[in-house]
């Protein structure tokens, strides 16, 4: 046996139109961010060049150069080549004296400023190279020599 259910049509709308948002509000949250962003890369950050020897990070990524004691620091040092698992994305290289932001792209590589390659290179590549403690991007003279 049927009933006859007479709804008026405003409330069947309303229904179908909140059923159907939360459907689509659901299905995008469980969603995520495409497979592209989410494969982690080796990249290598080599500031053995630097002298004297510092310490770096890459914020939120490596333990900070600012949140510890120097004498009993976890953070990375200079003298070492440290390899991160980064997804694609924005980052910053940080030291003491000098920073910089660059990216990993969805194919892993390296990209960072052109201003930059005065003392920092790897760009389209998976090591990162930093030279110089300073830069002096907009004019100036660099702090190392052509050999």
């Amino acid at each position: 046996m049927l009933l006859n259910c007479v709804l008026p049509r405003n409330v069947l709308k309303r229904s179908f139109l909140g059923l159907a948002g939360s459907a689509l509000l659901f299905s995008a949250a469980h969603a995520g961010p495409p497979a592209a962003y989410t494969k982690e890369y080796s990249i290598t950050i080599d500031a053995a060049r630097l002298v004297p020897v510092s310490w770096w990070s890459v914020p939120g990524i490596t333990p900070s150069i600012y949140d510890s004691d120097p004498e009993s620091m976890d953070a990375y040092k200079t003298t070492d080549k440290r390899t991160l698992s980064l997804k694609p994305g924005k980052y910053k290289f940080l030291s003491f004296t000098f920073d910089f932001p660059f990216s990993v792209n969805l194919e892993g590589k390296l990209e960072f400023s052109t201003s930059l390659d005065q003392c920092v290179e790897g760009r389209g590549t998976q090591t990162l190279i930093v030279r110089c403690k300073k830069t002096y991007p907009y004019g100036g003279q660099p702090e190392y020599k052509y050999e």
